[in-house]
């Protein structure tokens, strides 16, 4: 379901707005308006949906509108044209108290400064917005201590901002705006305060609360690292223009344009894409629903396979068998013995989840001489990867590399 809806979205600063905003209808580039009214394009005619529930990442370098455009879906700064709507109401036509409810009530704000209160606890600090709003002291600070406990803050609570380590602080500013239980989060360079380890820190504890809280969270970054490691979907920014909108797998294998090209080249795609973006569907296992060890040693005979994945009825990957067990077994039992599958059954085949990223796979590989399984949260075999699809991704990227 979609939460934010923008539309055809521009502000414009400067005096000349009117010329300039009939310059950029004309086509007209950034450059050109500043030249002939002075006037400075902050964000072109943006469009884009966001759906309820993701973290949408809008990122760009300095200077290329991503925190004009989140501000003006609280409408912290006004449009000069367009529309945001939030589930389905144009907050561009607000008045006054409707956009002060609609701040109170649906969006909340975390900023790069952590915007503590130093003679306030942490306890008050996080109760504020709820303050402003006048909820009674008791619900305030239950709600209060429900998000520091959420955020791992809890036993810190009577404690002072300078008592804690700047990660820790930021942590606080954002228990406080999910404190006031909005349905919208915008998070403005939130992290970049942060040294490089308290800041992945902070990356993998944002996605780790989302699970819990299932907020809409709109974060800005200038970190297209931060953008793919947290992102459901990125949108990237470009003198005012959005350029592409897509998941971290769609920019890196397939960017828009040159400029996305140029961004994107130096990302390390083993770290970034994941089992899912690699693996092949599933060929070669065996159903022990349907079949046994004699057709397993004949199926790894005929596709010469040195070991083959194991299923049952609901496709649960149960493990793998190796041929030379699998054909030192059926002799010890004869012609008529009576062949059990679990007898030679392997349980410690190496399987990975579908968001694996490629770089982990690589690691597990280096161990193992089976296929690597991926499955999906209940088990089911989805997919395998083998060597070499990893090292011809890699070899694909060595090559791109030399015709730069």
């Amino acid at each position: 379901m979609v939460t934010i809806k923008v539309e055809k979205l521009s502000k414009i600063f400067g005096k000349r707005t009117e010329s300039a905003r009939k310059l950029l209808a004309e086509g007209k580039s950034k450059e050109d308006i500043v030249s002939e009214t002075g006037a400075t394009v902050g964000v072109n005619q943006a469009s884009l949906e966001i759906e309820q529930g993701e973290i949408f990442v809008i990122m760009g370098l300095s200077g290329s509108g991503k925190s004009t455009l989140v501000r003006m879906l609280n409408r912290l700064i006004d449009p000069t044209s367009g529309h945001v709507y939030i589930d389905g109401k144009d907050i561009t036509t607000f008045n006054k108290e409707e956009l002060r409810d609609f701040r109170r009530n649906k969006i909340s704000m975390v900023f790069q400064n952590f915007g503590l209160f130093p003679h306030k606890t942490i306890l008050e600090n996080t109760e504020y917005g709820l303050e402003v709003k006048g909820v009674p002291k008791k619900e305030r600070q239950e709600r209060a201590e429900k998000a520091l406990d959420n955020s791992g803050l809890l036993t810190y609570k009577d404690q002072y901002p300078d008592q804690l380590s700047g990660g820790m602080q930021q942590r606080v500013g954002l228990a406080r705006a999910l404190a006031n239980d909005p349905e919208i989060l915008l998070m403005d360079e939130a992290f970049s305060a942060l040294d490089p380890l308290i800041r992945r820190d902070m990356q993998d504890e944002l996605v780790e609360l989302q699970e819990k809280v299932n907020k809409t969270i709109v974060f800005i970054t200038h970190d297209l690292n931060e953008a793919l490691r947290i992102g459901d979907r990125i949108a990237l920014m470009k003198d005012g223009e959005i350029v592409q909108v897509g998941t971290g797998e769609e920019i890196l294998t397939n960017p828009a344009n040159r400029y996305v090209e140029r961004f994107v080249e130096d990302v390390d795609r083993t770290k970034v894409l994941t089992a899912e973006h690699i693996m092949s569907r599933p060929e070669f296992y065996l159903n022990s629903a349907h079949s046994g060890l004699r057709v397993a040693l004949q199926r790894m005979r005929d596709e010469s396979l040195s070991s083959l994945l194991v299923i049952d009825g609901d496709r649960k990957l149960q493990g793998y068998l190796v041929d030379s067990d699998v054909l030192d077994y059926i002799k010890s039992k004869g012609k008529q013995g009576n062949l059990v599958l679990t007898d030679v059954l392997k349980t410690d085949v190496p399987k990975v989840k579908l968001e694996t990223p490629i770089q982990e796979i690589f690691e597990l590989m280096k161990e193992s001489v089976t296929p690597v399984a991926v499955v999906d949260d209940d088990n089911h075999l989805k997919g395998t990867i083998i060597r070499k699809q990893i090292i011809d991704m890699l070899a694909q990227d060595e090559g791109d590399d030399s015709n730069d």
